[in-house]
């Protein structure tokens, strides 16, 4: 067991932070004493959250999806106690709770308020097949900073394909076709299961309650400070690019700490939820979209020193990063059974529902309840987003930016055409709408050197985790790039655990790649 007189600075309490945590604890053999967390905002967790209650209403900004060849991240949760049962790992207990719950949606897409007739068909015309094969096989390399509207046709836009794809992952046509390449390859596995979500697996509460708790425990347990609301807003270094060093952390409140010569710093650089700010049932999120401090000290740090990136290539267009996501709190269960009976499944089997004609490409799911631990029986919560926030909607007359959460509820009650009474359910129900400025800013257009390296050149005593550093073959915008990219920054700065596994590698396998081209011919 190392001395605690050398100490490791993490900047950033995202999961990406705390991976990095339970990597230097649990393998590297670092004490928790020496081991500092920075959250600048009052909860860890970061993008990975869940919060509110049954009267006010719950608050869950976003999700991410797991799947079963993310080895970092059930490597990282095989060893933290499950939320309810500290014999199960929160590893077992997602596997457990996806065999119970198993998700296959039956309703994936919605047209003229009823379940989409051709809703397993993608549509895809020859030359779509042929434009999505050839991405496939294009060198990464030689795409540049091209965009998937500019690889396409436009008639592959059009497509169900396209719906299912960019509702599920979040993409847009502007967003870079190298991001999409990775997830063409990274995840053609699943491709049997696409139109019906197969294969994905879920966590039994919001992902603050099934993951970020029980690991911020397992830390405290151990000794790791954990220090939320603090924001660190520079980081000195000093040396030459070929040999560098940080000497200090720099925070908002004014005080500087000293880093010495043995000390390591783990720097989050960008936040995908930097910047969020949420509205009622009457008052739309603010469009006032201010860079929070995950960017600012990137921006100074780019600004400053050579070889960390280009920040401004995936936070300078807020109109086309941003989306907004809303959850509903509801008192009865009327809605929810009414859904059982809509799309076929049972609440919390069936994934995502998009509704085809919306203007705002609305989109809901309706999690296994309860959703919250705490949650009281007889409340329910469900959630939402729309991709094209932009667009005026088709029943409120305006771009759900501006909408309140009353209006985005109208919206939905006219794409799922429900009556008067029907849309009584809603009398007393919390919509708290969200605005996430940069949800997609990960995606936008990039070339190499836009993101840094995880551990830049000459830096002797720091690393770079998290959604904006560069790992191969790797697909951002999921909890296995930015535990991955923890486990990177602890391997090579102090060369006492493994490097990640690489990634697995579906694509290379003959009858994975057969059934994926059965499945793209329709056949």
């Amino acid at each position: 067991m190392e001395a605690t007189t050398e100490r490791h600075h993490i900047v950033g309490g995202g999961i990406a932070g705390l991976a990095t945590a339970v990597f230097l604890l649990r393998d590297a053999g670092v004490d928790g004493a020496a081991i500092h967390v920075y959250e600048q905002l009052g909860t860890a967790g970061g993008s990975l959250d869940g919060s509110g209650d049954g009267e006010d209403g719950y608050l869950v900004r976003g999700g991410r999806m797991f799947e079963e060849h993310f080895a970092c991240t059930f490597d990282l949760l095989g060893s933290i106690p499950s939320a309810d049962d500290p014999a199960t790992s929160a590893a077992q207990d997602i596997f457990a709770f996806n065999r119970m719950v198993p998700g296959s949606a039956n309703c994936r897409i919605v047209r003229d308020g009823k379940p989409a007739e051709d809703r397993f068909d993608l549509t895809l015309t020859a030359q779509d097949i042929v434009d999505i094969n050839r991405l496939i096989l294009h060198r990464e390399g030689s795409l540049g900073n091209q965009t998937i509207e500019d690889w396409f046709q436009p008639n592959f836009l059009d497509s169900n394909f396209w719906l299912m794809w960019s509702t599920m992952f979040s993409f847009q046509p502007w967003h870079s076709v190298v991001e999409m390449r990775r997830y063409l390859r990274r995840f053609i596995h699943l491709f049997p299961g696409f139109t019906r979500i197969a294969g994905i697996l879920r966590t039994r509460y919001n992902q603050y309650d099934s993951l970020i708790a029980p690991i911020v425990s397992w830390l405290r347990d151990r000794g790791v400070q954990i220090v939320t609301g603090t924001q660190v807003v520079d980081v000195r270094i000093e040396g030459t690019r070929q040999d560098r060093r940080v000497s200090a952390l720099a925070f908002a409140s004014g005080e500087e700490i000293p880093v010495a010569e043995t000390d390591k710093v783990y720097l989050t650089l960008g936040s995908m939820t930097d910047a969020s700010v949420t509205g009622t049932n009457d008052r739309a999120p603010s469009r006032d979209d201010h860079e929070g401090g995950a960017w600012t000290l990137w921006r100074k740090l780019a600004a400053e020193h050579e070889g960390f990136g280009r920040p401004e290539v995936f936070c300078s267009e807020t109109d086309k990063t941003a989306w907004h996501s809303f959850t509903v709190t509801l008192d009865s269960p009327d809605f929810f059974e009414f859904m059982e009976d809509f799309t076929g499944n049972r609440t919390g089997t069936g994934g995502l529902v998009t509704f085809a004609d919306s203007g705002w490409t609305l989109s809901i799911v309706l999690f296994h309840q309860p959703h919250f631990r705490g949650q009281k029986h007889g409340t329910y919560v469900f959630w939402g987003y729309g991709l094209r926030g932009d667009r005026p909607g088709d029943f409120t007359a305006k771009p759900m930016w501006e909408a309140t959460g009353d209006e985005i509820l109208t919206e939905l009650f006219g794409h799922m055409g429900l009556t008067p009474e029907q849309q009584g359910w809603f009398k007393t129900a919390r919509v708290i709408p969200c605005r996430m400025p940069f949800i997609t800013s990960q995606f936008m257009p990039r070339q190499p050197g836009d993101r840094p390296d995880t551990r830049p050149s000459g830096a002797s005593n720091f690393a770079i985790i998290g959604q904006f550093c560069e790992l191969p073959r790797d697909c951002v915008f999921t909890v296995e790039y930015s535990v991955r990219s923890a486990r990177a920054a602890v391997a090579s700065l102090t060369g006492r655990i493994t490097p990640p596994p690489p990634v697995a590698r579906t694509d290379l396998d003959p009858k994975v790649l057969f059934n994926a081209a059965r499945v793209l011919m329709g056949m």
